[in-house]
């Protein structure tokens, strides 16, 4: 199921993704430490004539790798060449986007940790030594290794799951930076910042009112800017005031904490149906009819960072913060907790 507030990727960008993009670092929003990182290694390997280090990005959905995967292509002058670890199946997908690359040129690989280990290896001499390892099987079956020279370029990997990556392909990273949620604040001048790029004016209660509900999440903030934007202009506003946009919000079921149909019904399953836990993740997908991995990675996040919900070796328990944003009595005498 397609949520509103999950700060998954859509599957194609469109023109309102790529508009609001920023394409420099000067223009990128949060993440402070690790864009004046990058902006010291970008600016001292150029100085050094070289190709900046291969760069490892990680965390949550929605908070930027891809966004700055592109800025460091365009601070560098370089191109970038994009590709996803699922779509690369066959070792000789894999030689066939290298063997495109230019000198210099950014190849950025999203969700890099479901590349398969035996496609994996390809990427080590390519990683440290610019070359291409082939194997070539001849017509009386007998094979040959031939190694290709690769130009010098910069990897950038992406993932949601830095622990799935392999030690071996980890260690040839240079640069490693975990994004982290967003502030309020820094949502707040995201969503103005996306207003002044399409023209569309919101007041200030309305900002700081879609930042709160936005999960901590940019993707998520630029989302439901774009939702509002529509109920505004059905409604004949030139402006996104505080009353459309909490209209348009209660209308999409995204509440003042940002939670929504899903993030309910598992908060809800959790308390009345489990007496607030603990209970297992496989368990509690089960009965609100999800997939266990939507509840690991895309439920659960946001409602751990929040304090809704809490893992235990027993398994998720729910919070006094829960019952209470359910409207339901806590006993914090239950010999479960």
């Amino acid at each position: 199921m397609k949520r509103l507030v999950d700060g998954q990727k859509e599957p194609s960008l469109d023109e309102f993704d790529i508009s609001i993009r920023p394409s420099h670092l000067d223009e990128y929003i949060g993440q402070t430490d690790i864009k004046e990182n990058l902006r010291v290694f970008i600016k001292a390997c150029k100085m050094r004539d070289e190709v900046l280090d291969h760069v490892l990005l990680y965390g949550p959905p929605g908070l930027g790798k891809t966004t700055l995967a592109h800025i460091i292509a365009n601070e560098m002058g370089t191109n970038i060449k994009t590709a996803s670890g699922p779509s690369i199946e066959k070792s000789g997908d894999l030689a066939a986007i290298l063997s495109t690359l230019e000198p210099g040129d950014v190849l950025f690989i999203d969700e890099i940790h479901r590349i398969p280990r035996y496609i994996e290896e390809i990427l080590y001499p390519a990683m440290e030594d610019f070359v291409l390892d082939i194997v070539i099987t001849n017509n009386d079956g007998s094979s040959r290794n031939l190694r290709i020279d690769l130009p010098p370029f910069t990897l950038v990997g992406a993932t949601t799951r830095a622990g799935d990556i392999s030690a071996p392909l980890r260690d040839r990273f240079g640069i490693t930076a975990k994004l982290s949620y967003y502030t309020d604040d820094e949502l707040f001048q995201i969503i103005n910042r996306t207003s002044k790029v399409l023209g569309m004016p919101i007041e200030k209660e309305a900002a700081l009112e879609l930042a709160r509900r936005s999960r901590k999440t940019p993707r998520i903030a630029n989302r439901l800017f774009k939702r509002v934007r529509d109920f505004a202009l059905v409604f004949e506003q030139d402006t996104i005031d505080a009353e459309i946009t909490r209209t348009s919000l209660k209308r999409l079921k995204v509440d003042d904490s940002g939670l929504d149909q899903i993030d309910m019904q598992y908060l809800e399953a959790l308390i009345t149906k489990f007496n607030g836990g603990p209970v297992g993740a496989q368990t509690v997908a089960t009965s609100i009819g999800e997939e266990v991995t939507t509840i690991e990675d895309v439920v659960e996040p946001y409602l751990l960072q929040e304090g809704f919900v809490k893992r235990t070796p027993r398994g998720r328990v729910a919070t006094e913060k829960a019952y209470h944003h359910l409207n339901i009595e806590y006993d914090p005498n239950n010999s479960n907790k």
